[in-house]
């Protein structure tokens, strides 16, 4: 009993610390093809498997510090947004689950505009973040699409928007829906104003994004395997009754149907976007 309480039990118990001392999130399991990567690895080459090339969900600030140059950027004020109109409920308050989304994110809601410079241009670019409830289009989104593009007017800017999001916000009910007809008249203010606005779709751009500012772009750019649909390939299948194609809904696919101008890595991103505001701008070719 002696040997076991002094020397066996130590043992193990020192075993046990060692492995409570090693941090849970060193590593990523990619979506994609179910790879191991060092987690320090992943983020430093913006998500993207280096094994298949599958592009996860990102941040906004990851956004903004690989497009603007030298990751200098002026984050844009939004408007604060009006949090749980409806005191709506279903498992749990609306209130509480925002409650729970910004504990653990950077932005108020589901998109942050920021403002910089793109090669030789200035530009006002506005991301959507999937990792704060599913980007869901509320009132929040609506407000920060607004000011992104009266910023862009007012600076004479071109407008990038990167979407990604399960549709329209349920907790918001109808004033989530008349986000669409808002976002739509904020779009064609930047048009009327002589500007490019430039729409970069990618993984879920679903529901009631698709329906409206996300289909609006001069250039529609998405990245790869990006699921883009108004309903979800599941929801087709469940009423058709019917198998879809392979692919069906996918960037590849939306772009060989002529749904996409081109679908763009992410790597390479930045220089493409540099490139079609240059000549969307009239900008020198050096541009």
């Amino acid at each position: 009993m002696n040997w076991i309480t002094n020397f066996v039990r130590p043992k193990i118990q020192a075993v046990l610390e060692k492995k409570n001392e090693t941090p849970d999130n060193l590593w990523h399991k990619c979506s994609g093809c179910g790879q191991l990567l060092y987690l320090k690895d992943y983020l430093e080459v913006q998500s993207v498997c280096p094994n298949c090339g599958f592009h996860g969900r990102i941040e906004p600030e990851i956004r903004f510090k690989n497009l603007f140059n030298e990751a200098k950027y002026a984050l844009i004020d939004l408007p604060a947004p009006l949090d749980d109109p409806l005191k709506f409920k279903d498992q749990k308050k609306y209130i509480d689950r925002l409650k729970a989304a910004r504990s653990k994110r950077k932005y108020a809601d589901a998109i942050a505009v920021a403002y910089g410079q793109m090669g030789n241009l200035n530009a006002v670019v506005a991301v959507q973040n999937f990792l704060f409830m599913g980007g869901s289009m509320g009132m929040a989104v609506g407000d920060g699409i607004i000011a992104a593009a009266k910023h862009a007017v007012e600076k004479k800017a071109p407008l990038v928007l990167f979407t990604a999001a399960g549709g329209a916000r349920m907790q918001e009910g109808i004033l989530s829906l008349m986000q669409m007809p808002r976002t739509t008249v904020a779009v064609e203010m930047v048009k009327d104003a002589g500007l490019p606005y430039i729409v970069v779709m990618t993984d879920p751009t679903t529901g009631g994004v698709t329906a409206s500012y996300a289909m609006l772009g001069d250039i529609q750019i998405a990245e790869p395997n990006a699921l883009i649909c108004f309903a979800g390939p599941r929801v087709i299948k469940d009423t058709i009754r019917e198998e879809l194609p392979d692919g069906f809904q996918r960037s590849e696919y939306l772009f060989e149907h002529g749904m996409l101008d081109m679908i763009v890595h992410r790597h390479d991103l930045r220089a493409k976007l540099i490139q079609l505001l240059g000549l969307l701008m009239k900008q020198p070719k050096a541009a």
